[in-house]
């Protein structure tokens, strides 16, 4: 006589998971997720091997992820190594050329190699690239208002963007390969300019007509004053939000370029926790999320 079947219930919830994801991989299936990774996400070891496992699986699956890093904390560390102090304005690096050849070392080098070889390590195809491969990025130099307390303020090679030619990204997702973006950019003479990773980001998402533009944050999404989550918004319900006071501070820069992103054609957009194992997944793949979602309308 056969043994009883032996319930078990991790091999259960496994093929509940499964089941579940079912739905979304096949409405998402060859669509583009613009992911924006940073934070602890970037600095975890055990988060940095999730991230670069749940970007393998959707490109296997059969979404085209493209990703777009930061690394403020590796320019920091670096730049301290070399005695240079750093200067915000606004939240911006001032950035004079020998800061812009440590942005370039770190963004376009150290940061977005290891990006690529945890991918490729998880069994994906990535390729690093930053916005002068293929001219893909022309920016230049960002200007502030004068403010009364600091007047003029020259933030040297801060760039924004001007325009974004997507055709190599398009060119590497065909190929079967995982676009990895520094954030860099060169202007009409040549010059190269650190543009906010969150930015690019945004752009590049419209630019793709992506399905998704995913956020990664060292919060658990967008809060009110309370530390509530707020989820299910819209631009509209955003912007009466900061109208009342509920959304303020340091929260409105982080949704300023996922905003632009929902208003200009991207359907949806997920700021979420990166310090959640697998975040990406549980965001994109199951009906929890673990964060806050923006959609366009």
């Amino acid at each position: 006589m056969n043994a009883p079947y032996n319930h078990n219930p991790e091999a259960a919830d496994k093929a509940r998971i499964l089941a579940e994801a079912l739905p979304y991989i096949r409405r998402f299936h060859g669509k583009t997720i613009v992911v924006k990774y940073g934070g602890n996400a970037m600095t975890d070891d055990t988060l940095k091997t999730s991230f670069a496992h749940d970007v393998a699986l959707l490109k296997v699956v059969g979404m085209n992820p493209v990703v777009v890093h930061g690394g403020g904390p590796q320019i920091e560390q670096l730049l301290a190594r070399l005695g240079k102090k750093a200067e915000f304005v606004q939240g911006m690096r001032v950035t004079d050329s020998e800061t812009m050849d440590v942005v370039e070392m770190v963004l376009g080098g150290q940061v977005n190699k290891e990006v690529v070889e945890l991918i490729n390590q998880a069994g994906g195809k990535a390729v690093g690239l930053t916005g002068q491969d293929g001219a893909f990025i022309r920016a230049r130099k960002m200007r502030l208002a004068p403010t009364k307390e600091n007047g003029h303020v020259d933030l040297g090679q801060v760039g924004e963007i001007e325009s974004m030619d997507p055709s190599v990204i398009a060119a590497l997702e065909d190929g079967g390969f995982i676009p990895v973006v520094a954030p860099i950019g060169t202007g009409a003479d040549g010059t190269t300019y650190n543009i906010n990773a969150d930015l690019v980001a945004g752009k590049l998402a419209e630019i793709l007509r992506a399905e998704k533009l995913v956020v990664l944050t060292n919060t658990p999404g967008v809060l009110d004053k309370d530390g509530k989550l707020l989820t299910g918004l819209t631009p509209k319900k955003i912007d009466d939000l900061v109208a009342k006071g509920v959304i303020s501070g340091g929260m409105l820069p982080k949704i300023g370029s996922a905003l632009d992103a929902a208003r200009n054609g991207v359907k949806s957009v997920h700021i979420i926790d990166g310090r959640v194992p697998h975040a990406l997944l549980l965001e994109v793949l199951t009906d929890q999320g673990v964060g806050t979602l923006i959609r366009s309308k």
